[in-house]
Order: structure tokens, then sequence, then C-alpha cells
């Protein structure tokens, strides 16, 4: 496909297909890394929903830009880049509505999570509490974990649960009683984490609702916006939170990794070291940093942004192609609106046929308010564990394990694809994403493979009891 044909305004669809690198009589679904045969004939959940997938366009942009610093990498690492780097930031904040002093680039959500959590200043009292859902992300569950431990008992975490079909109301409600919950009980909330959309299951929060509460409550909010931005609309100037990242490798269509790191001035103090800590940070100094720029004059930049422009040598040519992606969506898919009103349309109606050819019903609450995004989470009709030692499910410690390994492993080795199959309140459910090069029939066949699937797994899971 020539240069100027990867930028025409093309139909959503499998149409679309051609602006990306799926391979031949593929459909893309989960291909974390390009050596791992996670195809499908179908591609429904799409890596945007766990890796990101790229359109060439873009990643002929982000090698442009790497093939060019190959040419003077001095130069190019000192001078250019800085000047690139400081454009996509531009880009960024005109996306998100925010001061561009606000934004700085990280190479995922998790790293963005760490340098929050890793720059706390806990008290030496012992009653400080970190707030968070029991369906935060296991990474930045893990997170927390070390916090508290690194801390020696200085702080610890308070879980929230999330109830299946839970409406909005209700889980602020939760949210504000934890807070007064930990106070009644003699502790102090300083930090709440939350998603927009979680990942397992895959669901819209009211991270608007619960960034207010911790507004009103004197808690700091920060947002995992993993799942964010390219999915949902984020307007940061009207949502204000302390603290929020989001990957950009995902459902922006950067190359990966790239993850845009808002921090608002009021709490850029706080944040003063990277991960790792590197040529910016600057010990107790006031105020301001300075660096050169491409013409050799001197400008100034605050603490903040100069702290993350340069960290350690890394391969971080996809922070510069931020303004190519925003681009690329605007002329080949029309804008954002335009992809979001495909995407939660197909996610929606794709996963109520999935669950009407499995007989089971989508994760959703009565104001569909969980399903108001681009991934949808469908039931699978697995029966409970069976007993007997010989049962398939009984083969480990943890069934629940046991069940979503075998299909997922079966998915690969059988049907030539991925989906996330996982232990969601005493049943299994699978996650499917919608895509701008995804249509119904995607979601159709989905269905019926899982059907298959499932039977296949009753059937073995027979055969071990009779044995």
């Amino acid at each position: 496909m020539s240069p100027a044909c990867q930028y025409e305004p093309t139909p959503f669809g499998h149409e679309m297909r051609r602006h990306f690198s799926f391979g031949p009589g593929y459909r893309n679904l989960n291909h974390g890394k390009r050596n791992q045969l996670f195809y499908t004939l179908f591609g429904v959940l799409t890596t945007s929903g766990s890796f990101g997938a790229s359109p060439v366009a873009i990643r002929n942009k982000a090698n442009a830009l790497r093939d060019e610093c190959e040419t003077n990498p001095c130069p190019f690492i000192k001078y250019r880049f800085p000047k690139l780097l400081d454009e996509s930031r531009a880009a960024m904040s005109n996306f998100l509505g925010v001061p561009e002093s606000t934004i700085v680039f990280v190479p995922n959500a998790t790293t963005g999570v760490n340098t929050v959590m890793q720059n706390m200043v806990w008290s030496s009292d012992g009653k400080d509490e970190i707030l968070q859902l029991d369906i935060i992300y296991g990474a930045c569950g893990k997170t927390t974990s070390y916090v508290c431990e690194a801390s020696e008992d200085r702080v610890r975490t308070r879980e929230i649960g999330f109830t299946h079909s839970v409406d909005d109301t209700e889980m602020i409600f939760a949210f504000r009683k934890a807070i007064e919950d930990s106070r009644m009980e003699g502790y102090r909330p300083r930090i709440a984490i939350f998603d927009t959309i979680s990942s397992n299951p895959g669901v819209r929060l009211p991270f608007e609702g619960l960034t207010a509460v911790c507004h009103s409550e004197g808690v700091l909010s920060l947002i995992d916006a993993a799942h964010g931005i390219g999915q949902i609309d984020l307007n940061l100037s009207s949502l204000d939170p302390d603290f929020l990242v989001s990957n950009c490798h995902k459902w922006l269509f950067t190359p990966r990794g790239c993850a845009v790191f808002y921090v608002p001035e009021r709490n850029q103090a706080m944040v003063r070291s990277t991960l790792p800590t590197s040529h910016g940070f600057i010990a107790r100094s006031p105020g301001k940093a300075s660096c050169v720029s491409s013409n050799e004059s001197v400008r100034e930049k605050t603490e903040f942004v100069s702290n993350f422009e340069f960290v350690g040598t890394t391969d971080n040519f996809s922070f510069l192609t931020v303004p190519e992606a925003i681009r690329w969506r605007q002329k080949v898919c029309g804008g954002e609106t335009e992809i979001r009103e495909y995407c939660i349309q197909l996610s929606r109606k794709g996963g109520q046929r999935v669950a009407d050819i499995l007989g089971t019903v989508i994760l959703d609450n009565v104001a569909h308010t969980l399903t108001d995004c681009c991934m949808v989470n469908i039931l699978l009709p697995i029966r409970k564990p069976t007993s007997g030692d010989g049962s398939l499910v009984k083969r480990q410690d943890n069934p629940d394990t046991t069940v979503t390994e075998w299909m997922q492993q079966t998915m690969i080795k059988s049907y030539k694809t991925f989906m996330p199959v996982f232990p969601f309140q005493g049943s299994w459910w699978v996650r499917l994403s919608a895509q701008v090069y995804l249509e119904a029939s995607d979601f159709e066949w989905a269905g019926c493979t899982l059907k298959d699937l499932c039977k296949k797994l009753h059937e073995e899971d027979d055969r071990d009891n009779r044995v």
C-alpha cells in the first residue's frame, strides 16, 4: 500500500484491515509478541485490549525517526529528540484539554502507577491507607502490596468489592463508605487507585464520580486509565484527577510502549523521581531546570517535565508518534467520535450475539454503564467443578486456573486464537473487544468457537472422571 493510501478515509470493518499488518488469512486477536501464534480467523479480542495494534503508517513514522537517529545518533538524541518530544506533548495536551506542562510520557501505565506510589511519603504512625477495588489490575495490585511491604507496615490497603451488575450510584456509595470506615477505624485514607475501564472484567467504572468523591474527601486520586485514551472521551480539565496514566499503544494506535502520564502542577512536587532515577533529577532544587534546545539556546522547563525528558537510553520512539496517531485517526477513521460510536455499538451488539449463541448473559447493569466502552464480558456455559481426583478441574490446587489455562491453550493449539478467559465471582467469563477493523460476523464466529470450546472442555472433563 502506498504512503498516500495509508491516509485515505476507509470504511470501518474488514476493509480497515489493510492498514494493519495482520498475517494472510488471519485476523488479529492478541499478538502480545510477534513470535507468538496469537492469531485468529476473526480478531474479536483485538490487541487493543491487551498489548495494542498499530497501523502501518504510524509504525513507519517511528521507523523513519529511528533511521534518522542512526544517521547521527548523538545530535538526534541530545537535541532533536527533545524537540520532537515537546511536539508530542503539545499534541497530547490539546487532545486531553490540559496544559502542556502537565504532560509527560512513560513506557506503560504500570510504570506511571509505580512512579506515583513509590514517590509517596508515608506517615510514620502506620495509619495511612491505600484504597483500591478488588478488580484492580494485577500488576497494580502487586505494586500496592510491594509499597506496603517496603514501608514496613506504615501503610496498608483497604479493598472495595466490585459486585456483578452493580449500579454506578451503589459503587460510588461503597467507595465513599470505605473512606468513612477507614477514618472511623482510626486510619487515614491517603490515596485511591481505580480504573477508567478495568481489565478483567473489562467494564467501564464510574471514575468521574469516584474522582469527585476523592476531591470532596481530601483523598488523592490515581486513575489507572490504561484502557482509556482512544476508547472513551477523556477531558482531564473537567475530570481534574490528581494523577492519571493511560496507554497510547492500546487504543490510540501508537507503537508499543507509550503511555501519557498526567500530573497537574499542584502535585508535581510530589513526583520527585522517575523510575529509574535519571539525569533529570535535581536534588531539592526549587522551581525550574534548564536544558539546551536544538539551536543551542537555553530554554527553561519545569523540573517535572525536565525530569521525564530523558530516562536512560531506551527505544522510546513511540513517544514521538502521538501527533501521527491522532492525525491518522482523523484522516482515516473520521475522528474520535466516529471511532467510539462504531466500536461501542459493535461491542454491545456483538457481545449480545455471543451471549445468545452460548445461552448465557453479558456482564452489565440496568443502566448499561458497564458496557459504555469497547469491551464486553460474556458468561461462559461451563458447569461447576465436578468432584473426583481425575476431573480436569481437580488436577491442580487452583481449579479456576486449570480451567482458564486449558481453555486458552486449547484455543492456541486447535483454533489459532486467544481470548482472555478468567474466573469472576464463581463463574468463568470471556472478554471480547471491538475495533475499527471488525464486523458483526467476527462476533458470530467468536460465539460458535467458544460454544465448541466449552463443549470440548466438558467432554475432556467427563473422560477424566471415567478414568
